[in-house]
């Protein structure tokens, strides 16, 4: 095969469900490659004295049959493809020549050359599978293979490579956390659904840069703004997504957070639902951990917290709409995270203490988590109201109650 590496090899995909595979070897590169060959559905025989753990998994599983010996004349008869993977260059040898005399597919790790076929770097996003090989004057490398794999990957997943369905597509609203902020905190298929849409319906608290990434085709709307007045109510939400689905558009409904984290996501998902309008719904980072970890909190450590809670603070402990049971929550020796809660901490920072919170408990306060603006202010329960005037602390802000919050203070 070495006199024919200057030409390109031919690409196909091998659909081998059901056809039988033989891998010989059962090191680190069986261990890489089988898990895609049993995704394909192959009826795979491995050929092996010995293998790593994971691969021995594989075979306790019954994803895989293991012959527990090294390879044997006639192991690749009625065989569609082969691997051959071992650090017995004669046995490589041996399996490369009885492949070659069944017209076997095969693949050697030790000795591209020699094989009859290559295996290509490959990733896949969302149903399609990108492949790439490299050969030519300059010999094959795999680096660069894997290096353009990525590249191709991660445009079609984060939609900086724009491959439009040129099918028809079913018109629908992706409901989108967007995480805390930092636009690079959105999920890879959050990214790449507002790549897609036709229609953005965009919260003040999403990451407004991810906005001005999208095509000028795209309508954006402000949640807070258009067409409502300065204060759109969700059943106006609810309103102008039913109406760009039925008309046809692929609309996204951009969230800061996660969409059902105090974000209003299920009342949207009700609505549409009952316009039987298709809904995705497209879970985001919250920042009631994320925010925290930022500013160097972590919201549990071993010896310190073993729970988390999660509070929503508009409105006040001592209104009769609240939902929460704020003795119950000063009883807790867990960590607390208030959403929603800036003109509120003073009110439950009293109340907190009023049911048995120690006065010394430490705050922190996070404005503007992930984003470029951050900052973080301490306080402690007894000091917090007057912390977050002499401050300035301003919505949007996360709140950290409990002894975590001086866990990280001498990270340097």
């Amino acid at each position: 095969m070495a006199e024919h590496a200057d030409r390109p090899a031919y690409p196909v995909g091998l659909r081998l469900t059901g056809r039988r595979v033989v891998v010989v070897g059962g090191g680190q590169v069986a261990q890489r490659r089988l898990p895609a060959l049993i995704a394909a559905g192959a009826d795979i025989v491995l050929v092996s004295p010995s293998a790593t753990p994971s691969v021995e998994a594989m075979a306790d599983a019954g994803e895989i049959r293991w012959e527990r010996r090294g390879y044997a004349e006639g192991d690749l008869a009625d065989t569609w493809y082969a691997l051959i993977a071992t650090d017995d260059e004669a046995a490589n040898e041996a399996a490369s020549a009885e492949a070659e005399r069944t017209r076997t597919w095969c693949v050697r790790s030790d000795d591209a050359d020699a094989a009859t076929a290559w295996t290509p770097a490959t990733g896949r996003s969302e149903g399609v599978t990108v492949a790439v090989l490299t050969a030519g004057a300059h010999g094959r490398d795999p680096r660069h293979s894997a290096a353009v794999r990525d590249a191709i990957v991660e445009g079609l997943r984060d939609g900086s490579i724009a491959a439009p369905h040129h099918r028809t597509r079913t018109a629908g609203v992706a409901l989108v956390g967007g995480g805390p902020g930092d636009p690079d905190l959105i999920t890879v298929r959050g990214r790449r659904l507002l790549a897609e849409a036709d229609v953005v319906i965009a919260d003040r608290l999403g990451p407004r840069d991810l906005l001005d990434e999208l095509p000028p085709h795209v309508e954006v709307i402000d949640a807070a703004k258009i067409p409502y007045g300065r204060y759109m109510a969700q059943e106006a939400i609810n309103n102008a997504l039913i109406e760009h689905a039925k008309a046809g558009k692929a609309v996204v409904r951009l969230k800061g957070g996660d969409p059902f984290v105090f974000g209003r996501g299920m009342e949207e998902a009700q609505a549409l639902a009952a316009e039987g309008i298709p809904c995705t719904v497209v879970p985001g980072i919250s920042s009631s951990i994320s925010v925290p970890g930022a500013a160097g909190i972590p919201v549990t450590h071993r010896g310190v917290a073993h729970e988390f809670t999660v509070v929503s603070g508009h409105v006040a402990p001592d209104d009769e709409r609240s939902l929460v049971d704020w003795a119950a929550l000063a009883r807790l020796r867990g960590t607390l995270v208030l959403l929603m809660a800036v003109d509120k901490i003073g009110a439950i920072a009293r109340t907190l203490v009023e049911h048995g919170r120690s006065p010394e408990t430490p705050v922190a306060l996070v404005q503007e988590g992930t984003t470029a603006a951050q900052r973080r202010v301490d306080a402690t329960l007894a000091t917090v109201a007057e912390r977050v005037v002499a401050e300035d602390v301003r919505p949007p802000a996360v709140i950290v109650i409990g002894p975590v919050v001086e866990v990280g203070a001498d990270r340097g």
